[in-house]
């Protein structure tokens, strides 16, 4: 009878389902691009940072222990890279957090063009499960995240690196770190609600929030609160006045290094929040019950988790639960 380290090796070609693709992988990589932040803490936290040549987009700073890791790493680009940068890395993997930058619409490229240089592509399935990515920007959710897909892009990433033991206990330890943070709130009385301010283009449009079936939705429900926003779309732009109508008791605004818009910087959007006619006048700004979270948390990500636990705690101190 094979031990458990046996019976937990990869054997190769190993051909999975991604995003409707079957990707087939001949060995373990050894010289891999990721893009997208999350895809590539995901390889850090798995202890395969030194697989990793090179990384881009990236909307704040690296995963608490892994700085000096990250750092040896080139950023070919804070957002969008060529395709060119990436061949010139010469991967025999490239990983992507958002079918936006490879996919079938990919401003970087299609999966096919890396495949046919022999580049196989793995996008996390959070991005394509239940998801419609047609026509490009951010998408719309039909059904709602759970970090189970997350824990699915884990396990497949261990298998492919044929670190499968890693995989899982890293989905052991964000499952048991969920569960903590999740009784921190024993009930909110179903009174307590909130909107997830990611950013916004400019300072006085609509900005962009969070829709009711992503990683913000999933946040809030492991925790019983309520979105106001119940669009489908992953990130709805809806308009101030609506936002205050609903009356949301807790604004959660993303905290970032990206800057892309000027919102993307919180002393921006507290700044706005305070002197704006509208939200200023709103119960939740003139009472504080303002939350920031890092941005990586409000996407569907292993930091996701860190989501739920800043949460939990800002309630429990806001006095809105027990």
């Amino acid at each position: 009878m094979p031990n458990a380290t046996e019976a937990a090796e990869t054997s190769y070609p190993l051909t999975l389902k991604n995003c409707g693709r079957d990707v087939t992988f001949t060995h373990a990589p050894k010289r891999t691009v990721s893009l997208g932040q999350s895809s590539t803490e995901i390889l850090y936290r798995l202890g395969l940072a030194d697989k990793v040549v090179g990384t881009a987009v990236w909307v704040g700073p690296v995963i608490k222990g892994y700085e000096e890791a990250n750092d040896k790493v080139e950023r070919l680009a804070d957002n969008d890279p060529s395709f060119e940068s990436v061949l010139g890395k010469k991967p025999d993997l490239v990983t992507a957090q958002f079918q936006w930058h490879v996919g079938p619409e990919g401003v970087v490229g299609k999966p096919e063009q890396f495949e046919e240089l022999g580049i196989p592509v793995y996008v996390s399935p959070a991005d394509c499960t239940g998801k419609d990515n047609a026509g490009g920007g951010d998408g719309v959710r039909h059904s709602v995240f759970t970090m189970e897909q997350i824990y699915q892009e884990i396990g497949e990433l261990s298998q492919i690196f044929n670190v499968k033991d890693r995989g899982d206990a890293l989905i052991a330890e964000l499952k048991s770190r969920e569960e903590t943070a999740r009784k921190k709130i024993v009930s909110t009385n179903g009174n307590v609600s909130a909107v997830f301010w990611f950013s916004s283009a400019e300072g006085d449009i609509d900005p962009y929030v969070a829709g009711k079936n992503g990683a913000p939705g999933y946040i809030m429900s492991a925790l019983g609160i309520r979105n106001v926003i119940e669009s489908q779309e992953e990130w709805p732009t809806v308009g101030w006045e609506t936002i205050a109508k609903s009356n949301p008791t807790i604004i959660v605004a993303a905290s970032m290094d990206r800057r892309r818009y000027p919102a993307d910087d919180i002393a921006v959007k507290e700044k706005f929040l305070k002197q704006d006619p509208v939200t200023s006048l709103m119960p939740s700004v003139k009472d504080n019950r303002i939350v920031v979270m890092d941005a990586q948390a409000m996407n569907p990500t292993i930091r996701t988790i860190e989501g739920i636990e800043v949460l939990a705690d800002q309630i429990g101190q806001l006095g809105l639960a027990k």
